[in-house]
């Protein structure tokens, strides 16, 4: 696999900066302009400072990770609807941002997630099982984030752009050629943690890549409430590179994203990275998204689905036949039913365990509020005697 982000290489058709051709919604009414190096049509195009060139095996890989993705993601929304989880944060249409940028990774970059990165997670080789028993309410985490240098969810909305950026100044004093890569929404953009990530960033040169995933819709406030500019222009007051490209563009994503991590690891500095996608689903299962957003606005988005793109242009080269969907749809059912499985059999945490690695040293007020719930627990065991 090999990315050239200077200049195309192969005649292909050349990419137009207007997104599909259609008009959105880029605030002032103007096609937003992106990197696209597959249309939702599934045709190669070239753009002239990205390139990438993968074997048919890479690009059915990709495919196999979205796919895969998407049905994990499934099972774990019907799991919550279910009852079996407390709450679900799905990713639907966004896993070419996810797989993309996932794959440009090196082993030893370190990634900062938010709490929907399920595809970026997969692509660290964190088992999918694990990701379900925080949403499950039996751990805080459920993985070592040093084994595959991988953080845990972070559920502040925001936070997690400062420690990237922190850890990135370490990376950096260390002499280390590796990278680090923040996630965070279009929402957590106009949060402060952010602001002052970037500002640290570009004043301390960290290698640090920031991808937005702009999935149009910070729960029920569009982007529009949330910036007059396009997101990846705000870099710009930074003072340090931003790029948008088309989220649902597996390619393009991987292609832009591996270019930014090598210019953090060569120690020229930040970037910003907006993929402009589309958030299928609901926020989260505890939200219902036909209250503030159209059907059709759906329907257009659906027409962009970034694994479809990818099958057509799969199927239009000749490069994956029936008999490897087939294999996948099979694969795609023995992970579901694992997820399920492993769900309904995770063991309850001990019910003190909320109480330990608070403190030290120990704390009085910690030793107070334990022994508060031993006695309030202590009266369930004498109403059932």
């Amino acid at each position: 696999m090999t990315v050239d982000s200077t200049a195309a290489r192969k005649p292909r058709r050349s990419s137009s900066k207007r997104a599909g051709g259609k008009k959105p919604a880029d605030g002032a009414g103007q096609e937003p302009e992106l990197v696209q190096l597959l249309t939702p049509e599934g045709v190669r195009v070239e753009h002239p400072a990205y390139s990438i060139d993968l074997s048919p095996a890479e690009l059915r890989g990709l495919y196999r990770d979205m796919v895969l993705t998407r049905r994990f993601d499934a099972e774990a929304t019907t799991l919550q609807r279910q009852g079996e989880l407390g709450l679900w944060a799905s990713l639907l249409g966004q896993e070419a941002a996810q797989i993309g940028s996932g794959r440009a990774t090196r082993d030893d970059d370190y990634v900062f997630p938010t709490y929907r990165e399920h595809g970026v997670a997969w692509c660290r080789g964190v088992d999918p099982t694990n990701l379900l028993g925080m949403f499950r309410g039996v751990n805080n985490g459920g993985w070592d984030p040093n084994e595959n240098n991988f953080h845990l969810y972070t559920i502040v909305i925001g936070s997690q752009a400062l420690h990237a950026t922190g850890y990135a100044m370490g990376v950096a004093k260390d002499g280390a050629d590796s990278a680090v890569i923040a996630y965070f929404g279009d929402g957590a953009s106009s949060q402060g943690d952010v602001a002052e990530a970037f500002t640290f960033a570009a004043v301390y040169n960290a290698p640090v890549v920031f991808f937005c995933q702009n999935n149009q819709w910070a729960i029920s406030e569009p982007t529009e409430k949330q910036t007059r500019v396009p997101l990846y222009q705000r870099a710009q007051g930074y003072g340090f590179p931003g790029v948008r490209v088309d989220g649902n563009d597996v390619l393009a994503v991987l292609a832009v994203t591996k270019a930014a991590l090598e210019r953090a690891r060569t120690g020229e500095g930040p970037m910003l990275i907006e993929a402009f996608t589309y958030r299928m689903g609901a926020h989260t299962t505890s939200d219902d998204p036909t209250r503030y957003r159209r059907d059709a606005e759906r329907e257009q988005w659906e027409a962009k689905d970034p694994i479809l793109r990818l099958r057509r242009y799969l199927e239009s080269e000749g490069h994956a036949d029936e008999a490897f969907f087939a294999e996948l749809e099979t694969e795609s059912d023995a992970l579901a039913k694992r997820v399920r499985d492993t769900v309904r059999t995770m063991p309850d945490p001990d019910d003190m365990a909320i109480f330990e690695n608070i403190y030290a040293d120990g704390h009085a007020l910690v030793d107070e509020e334990r022994a508060q719930f031993v006695a309030y627990q202590a009266q369930f065991a004498e109403e059932s005697n």
